[in-house]
């Protein structure tokens, strides 16, 4: 059964925060949910008004950093890079790879409205997926037999 999940990417500061944010929704109080970067920074503050559109806060969040992290403690790594190589944590964790652009650039020709539909753009996708993992985590918990040898409800 799933209950530490870590979300792992570069500066930890946009997808794997928001994702850390989504997550925490989506898959309740009975997961615990991390993320990490390999090279943390600050929380981008496009990320922050992403998920605040959501209902979601992750203002309190920070960067942190794949060294602190107890690897041995994790069920399930999620790597987000896309265009930059991702951190390679050891040992024998479940892994999923979702590509997903990072939102955050130092392109200043962008619009604000341009920066924000690139965050809500990696938001949604993470949604979508984190929908999809959680749909696949119920099946898989329901098709368990219980202890008095019952499938769980």
């Amino acid at each position: 059964m799933m209950t530490t999940i870590l979300f792992l990417c570069v500066a930890n500061s946009a997808r794997s925060q928001m994702a850390e944010g989504l997550a925490r929704q989506m898959l309740g109080p009975d997961v615990t949910v991390l993320s990490a970067g390999s090279a943390p920074s600050t929380v981008n503050p496009h990320a922050v008004e992403a998920m605040a559109e959501l209902g979601i806060d992750i203002s309190a969040q920070r960067s942190k950093s794949v060294d602190d992290i107890d690897i041995a403690a994790l069920d399930l790594v999620v790597t987000l890079c896309a265009e930059e190589v991702c951190p390679v944590l050891p040992g024998q964790v479940r892994r999923l790879h979702w590509p997903i652009p990072d939102p955050a650039t130092k392109d200043t020709t962008l619009s604000p409205d341009a920066m924000r539909e690139r965050f809500r753009t990696a938001r949604d996708q993470i949604g979508a997926r984190l929908a999809t993992l959680n749909e696949l985590t119920d099946q898989e918990r329901a098709a368990r037999p219980t202890d008095d040898g019952a499938h769980a409800p």
